[in-house]
């Protein structure tokens, strides 16, 4: 069984552990490490329809045709292992990696816990709120645009909305940054919109937001409460936030299995806003996004999570 990832991801280590804890045979690797630190060889022909060889690191060495699973988490980009290179060395020396290397580990014949080509393709929010609308969840209404006439008309027409971007700030020299979810006006908007895309949304009048992690088949729900109107949660004090849990209403549960079925995936991480609905008894569920790839360890059942992640990983590696 393959992990990939960083060395600092400490969620790949929960699941580690309860593989442990089932015998299962591991072997974690960071492909930015390729050198000395990371040797390879595979090879394909003479009747031979599967990538067969080597994969080596200081304390391991596997036949990359015995990789019955693999866990893709979050392995440190190429780009990070040839910093050190001139800007055109670099760039050559990560594409060739990420093509050599990262096209071997994507072809294997195994069981992916996320294939990473799924993981591009399921990252991209205009196709997760197509797919969500699609599979009959209810999305906000959002505009997606550069054209300040347009937003302007959206904010006036709507309002209150929202800003979210599509991707976050990207890292700094001091660490990562974040761009959290935040309501703006119509008479905050300016042509310097023009520079590029953003995504505004309605805001959903939320009463809390639930965080869903469905794994195979299992379904995991954590309504989330904040003490005050913070607008998105990740950016107050995580140690102030409620967690209890909730049931996932069949109808959405069976939408979030279609959902990852589309986008062939095996796992995903799943916000929702929770709504009071006029003159109904159950709160309205609306889907806001989907991590592909999120993190999970930070929730009360995450050891039930872990064991989750084992039994698909497991099965996988059997058949």
């Amino acid at each position: 069984m393959l992990v990939l990832t960083s060395a600092e991801d400490v969620t790949a280590n929960v699941v580690i552990e309860a593989l442990n804890e089932r015998g299962a045979q591991i072997m974690r690797v960071d492909p930015a490490d390729v050198g000395p630190g990371l040797t390879f060889g595979a090879y394909i022909g003479d009747d031979r329809m599967d990538w067969a060889g080597r994969l080596r690191t200081p304390t391991r060495d596997i036949a990359v045709e015995e990789v019955g699973a693999v866990y893709y988490r979050r392995p440190t980009p190429f780009s990070t292992r040839f910093a050190h290179l001139p800007a055109m060395d670099r760039e050559f020396a990560a594409t060739e990696a990420q093509h050599g290397l990262g096209g071997v580990l994507r072809s294997l014949n195994a069981t992916y816990v996320n294939h990473p080509s799924a993981l591009t393709r399921a990252d991209f929010k205009p196709a997760q709120l197509q797919a969500a609308a699609q599979l009959g969840l209810t999305v906000p209404l959002t505009l997606i645009t550069n054209d300040v006439v347009q937003a302007r008309e959206f904010a006036a027409k709507h309002g209150p909305i929202i800003y979210k971007s599509f991707r976050g700030a990207p890292s700094s020299p001091d660490g990562a940054a974040a761009i959290w979810t935040q309501r703006v006006t119509e008479h905050e908007l300016d042509e310097s919109l023009a520079v590029t895309a953003h995504l505004f949304q309605a805001e959903v009048r939320k009463t809390s937001d639930v965080r869903v992690t469905v794994i195979g088949q299992r379904v995991f729900a954590s309504r989330i409460t904040v003490p005050d109107d913070t607008l998105d949660w990740r950016s107050g004090d995580w140690d102030e936030l409620g967690y209890d849990p909730i049931p996932v209403p069949e109808p959405i549960a069976d939408a979030l299995h279609a959902y990852l079925h589309h986008f062939g995936l095996v796992f995903g991480c799943f916000d929702f806003a929770l709504e009071a609905a006029s003159g109904q008894a159950s709160e309205r569920w609306t889907f806001i996004e989907c991590n592909p790839n999120g993190q999970w360890a930070w929730l009360p059942d995450s050891d039930a999570m872990a064991h989750a992640f084992a039994d698909v990983l497991l099965k996988g590696w059997w058949s």
